[in-house]
């Protein structure tokens, strides 16, 4: 069976491009022909039966993405699976299992079972776990265990894997040379930086890129290529190692549309406000505007606790500049295991980063929920408020009652309202 990329390709209007069409407000034909360019990407495996189906790329809306999953500190799958029904319900349009503690099989399997949404994973991680239950080393994996378990996982119906394939040898030269405050943060590029150094030879992921191919075309999964040198830091931002693998991403992505397999790249975490935009255009100019999945990015470094928001300012101005999927950041990054209700708050940050990019762009119909509230604001309907927020649950407690008993007005300022006021005076006249 064709994948989807080749049936686009092909012009076989197949019903994934009617349902992204149908959720974006545009003709299947041109979701079609915007897959066949390899500008949006569709993340679905061939055995997933989703019920939530969605488009990620040029001119759709900014989707987001939000990480769960257990560590070997805290192993609860049924905390995971309420961290993924809290992510769905508050907006996530994908979820990533990165879960590293206990049966990572099953509990991968259960949260796919679960799912609404498109899954996507990290398949080196239940590698090097798997290599450190065996007690050895972990720089002495198999290569070949690692390309069984992205068949597994293409197997058990995941939609998209990060796989960092553009991490070469000469990309770790040009980190070591220049040197770099944090060096490699990313948990998959450390593993695989350190296979690499300890053996002196090739990235497996890059020289068996062939091989990669055929397992993700086999199921259909969506690669995401993984920067493996992504930032950590402001200081290290937009530097020579970050940008080689970004190249190197570039041409992968090439080889994968020519076989017929979808593919979208992700961006750097730690960004100075003034260069994000510049890291967008870079990306779409070396990966052929293919859909760029970044995040964050993070503008500061001194905001632990408050990094969701320091992420949604990096979002908003990502999507903006076009940056198609945010990966969401919650406020217990760099800090411990996110809750639930951190799932909830990193969700929120980001769909409003997605939303407030996606008025800017002038996505059509981005604004009319927004006027609505206006609206609801100058009518003091409350209800009418509530309705259209975000979170509506936080914004009824919030409210709560008026000590006054005057419940067209909030507490802030009661009798003197501003807009309770101007509407008495025209009213008046």
């Amino acid at each position: 069976m064709s994948t989807l990329l080749e049936a686009a390709i092909k012009g076989e209007l197949r019903d994934e491009f009617v349902k992204v069409a149908e959720d974006e407000n545009k003709k299947p034909e041109e979701i079609m022909n915007l897959v066949a360019s390899g500008e949006v990407v569709i993340p679905k495996n061939n055995s997933h039966d989703l019920k939530k189906i969605i488009g990620i790329g040029s001119g759709l809306r900014v989707k987001i993405n939000a990480n769960i999953g257990t560590s070997q500190d805290k192993i609860d799958l049924e905390e995971e699976l309420q961290k993924m029904e809290t992510a769905v319900k508050y907006g996530a349009d994908a979820i990533m299992d990165l879960s590293t503690g206990g049966d990572i099989h099953e509990i991968r399997k259960t949260i796919i079972s679960h799912s609404p949404v498109a899954i996507g994973t990290v398949p080196i991680y239940e590698t090097m776990i798997e290599n450190a239950r065996k007690k050895r080393s972990l720089i002495k994996f198999d290569p070949e265990d690692l390309f069984n378990n992205i068949e597994k996982h293409g197997k058990d119906g995941v939609d998209f894997i990060t796989v960092h394939c553009g991490l070469t040898m000469d990309a770790v030269n040009h980190l070591r040379e220049q040197g770099r405050l944090t060096n490699i943060v990313s948990r998959g590029g450390c593993f695989t930086a350190e296979w690499m150094i300890a053996h002196k030879k090739e990235n497996p992921l890059y020289s068996g890129f062939d091989r990669l191919l055929e397992i993700a075309h086999k199921y259909d999964m969506t690669l995401s290529l993984g920067d493996g040198l992504r930032p950590g830091c402001l200081a290290d931002a937009t530097d020579r190692a970050q940008i080689h693998e970004l190249m190197v991403l570039g041409q992968l992505a090439q080889r994968a549309r020519e076989a017929g397999v979808q593919v979208m790249i992700e961006g750097p975490g730690h960004v100075p406000l003034n260069q994000v935009e510049t890291n967008i255009k870079i990306q779409k100019a070396l990966c052929n505007n293919a859909p760029f999945y970044v995040l964050g990015p993070i503008v500061t470094d001194i905001a632990p606790g408050y990094d969701h928001i320091t992420s949604a300012i990096g979002g908003a101005v990502a999507a903006m500049a076009g940056a198609d999927f945010l990966c969401y950041v919650t406020p217990a990054e760099h800090l411990k295991l996110p809750d639930v209700q951190d799932v909830r708050e990193g969700v929120i940050a980001s769909r409003i980063a997605a939303h407030a990019a996606d008025i800017a762009k002038g996505y059509p119909g981005a604004r009319e929920i927004d006027d609505r509230m206006a609206n609801y604001r100058r009518e003091l309907d409350w209800e009418g408020m509530f309705s259209v927020a975000m979170d509506e649950e936080k914004a009824r407690e919030f409210k709560g009652k008026v000590p006054s008993g005057e419940e067209s007005v909030c507490s802030m300022c009661g009798e003197f309202c501003a807009i309770k006021g101007i509407n008495r005076a025209f009213k008046n006249k």
